[in-house]
């Protein structure tokens, strides 16, 4: 998704980027769209929303966290394995060579970045080795087709990769300047963005490119990171894309984290007229409230100070979300939520990570986006770290706390599994179409059977989410090797 806060089973400098989210935008068969749509991938253009999940510490050929990534493709009954691809660096067609450390799949991103009526993928290898670098990082756009994701694609080069580091580790797909064309931001260590606007070729040329500079630190060597995450919308209704960079502030070394809106124009995104926004380290994009405009909702997991560094309640430090509601003038109001908020289900308790992952979708078909939020730090009956996720509806008045709430855990009737230690039930989430019916349904990712990773599908009936007809997939179903902790479905294509 898409860097995320460093997780604990995550073994790589700078963490997966967990993005759910992490921009949760729709994808149309041209570019990536941005607010009141079910959102999908659809990589073989059956009209089906496919799901694109990470195992970025998976061997491959006998090589160490080398790193893998799934598709799973939508069919009427939803994701499983029988429908699916797999591929790595040595897949033929996709550019580099899978190699001990390199991480492969860490960031995702979709969109039609060439055209063509097929969404294609973004796919970032941060911890690749370039030169004498061991760490500068590697970004390719695989392309969709008929047939779905082949492998085939292209490099899309470091532009500066004698001063970057963890080159594609934030990715971000719109359409920024409103041209009709898929654009792309790419993220590094450094604070410094590169947008390619439209027109990517499968000869590996592009529109053009220019550098957004938000607010935010580059890396150091005691923090190694620039932005958090990436997370594009349309925020203030004019058809053009903005974007959400989840940084650390300018002013100390490590600063506080802050997230900022840059808006998009017509001639990109605009560094200068930068937003601060809430804090939150993950962010997703939707129409909540179905006025028109993009909203904005961030996750402070761990939520254990204010943006100043003052210390708030222990009542509060299981994490909290921030909502923050579009407008013509871009970001407006802003409301909080916890698991002590109104009827949302279950207790703030220190630790439970509400608000690591999150997504936007339309899971009962109001035009109102829908909003799923994990916990997978929660511990339930005992059980630490088995994780939890929490979906809430939106509504005109914005995100619906008081009812139609929702939880599940795998003790949940009807969720595949059971609770188990540190299965991070949660590590990340989808609001998806993957059953063509076009509502939202919710995919779940987990660090099932000790870091191996399983995506869990649970439909929606047209109304609400539900266990009916769901299932798991776990990582050796989809040709992902147990060896080590290859953390299958830890982060999602957004």
């Amino acid at each position: 998704m898409h860097t995320h806060q460093p997780r604990p089973a995550l073994v790589t400098a700078v963490a997966a980027a967990l993005t759910g989210g992490l921009l949760t935008f729709a994808a149309s068969p041209a570019v990536a769209a941005d607010s009141a749509k079910v959102a999908k991938a659809d990589f073989n253009g059956d009209g089906i929303g496919d799901i694109a999940a990470a195992a970025a510490g998976a061997y491959v050929s006998g090589h160490k966290n080398a790193g893998q990534l799934v598709v799973l493709y939508g069919t009427p009954t939803g994701v499983s394995s029988a429908k699916r691809t797999t591929i790595s660096q040595n897949t033929s067609g996709v550019p580099g060579t899978a190699e001990a450390g390199d991480f492969f799949g860490a960031e995702l991103a979709y969109a039609d970045f060439n055209g063509d009526g097929y969404d294609d993928l973004a796919v970032g290898t941060p911890d690749e080795k370039v030169g004498t670098d061991t760490s500068g990082g590697g970004l390719a756009i695989l392309w969709g087709s008929s047939a779905g994701l082949t492998g085939k694609g292209i490099d899309v080069p470091d532009p500066a990769a004698s001063s970057h580091d963890y080159w594609g580790q934030n990715l971000a797909a719109g359409d920024f300047d409103g041209d009709g064309r898929a654009d792309l931001v790419v993220g590094s260590s450094a604070s410094t963005l590169y947008l390619y606007k439209g027109g990517f070729t499968t000869s590996g040329g592009y529109g053009s490119r220019t550098t957004v500079k938000p607010p935010i630190r580059s890396g150091t060597n005691d923090c190694p990171y620039g932005p958090l995450n990436l997370t594009a919308g349309d925020i203030n209704g004019d058809g053009r894309t903005d974007l959400v960079v989840d940084g650390y502030e300018t002013k100390t070394q490590y600063g506080w984290n802050t997230n900022y809106w840059l808006p998009g124009t017509t001639g990109g995104l605009s560094g200068a007229s930068a937003k601060a926004l809430k804090a939150g380290i993950i962010t997703a994009i939707g129409d909540i409230n179905g006025d028109g405009f993009g909203d904005i909702v961030s996750g402070a997991d761990w939520d254990t100070r204010t943006s100043d560094g003052t210390a708030i309640p222990d009542s509060a430090t299981g994490g909290k979300v921030n909502v923050t509601y579009g407008s013509a003038s871009g970001p407006a109001a802003t409301t909080g939520i916890t698991q002590n908020t109104g009827n949302v289900p279950g207790a703030s308790e220190k630790g439970d990570a509400f608000g690591w992952e999150l997504d936007l979708g339309d899971i009962n078909g109001d035009g109102c986006q829908d909003l799923v939020v994990s916990s997978p730090q929660e511990d339930i009956d005992g059980v630490p770290d088995t994780g939890s996720v929490t979906v809430l509806y939106g509504s005109a008045s914005g995100v619906n706390t008081a009812s139609g709430t929702q939880a599940f855990s795998q003790d949940s009737a009807g969720v595949p599994g059971g609770d188990e230690k540190s299965d991070l039930f949660g590590a990340d989430v989808k609001l998806d179409d993957v059953t063509g019916d076009g509502r939202a349904d919710l995919v779940i990712g987990s660090y099932e059977n000790s870091g191996d990773g399983a995506v869990t599908y649970l439909p929606s009936d047209g109304t609400r989410i539900t266990t009916t007809g769901s299932r798991a997939v776990g990582a050796s179903t989809v040709g992902v090797s147990a060896t080590g902790t290859p953390q299958f479905s830890a982060a999602f294509a957004d």
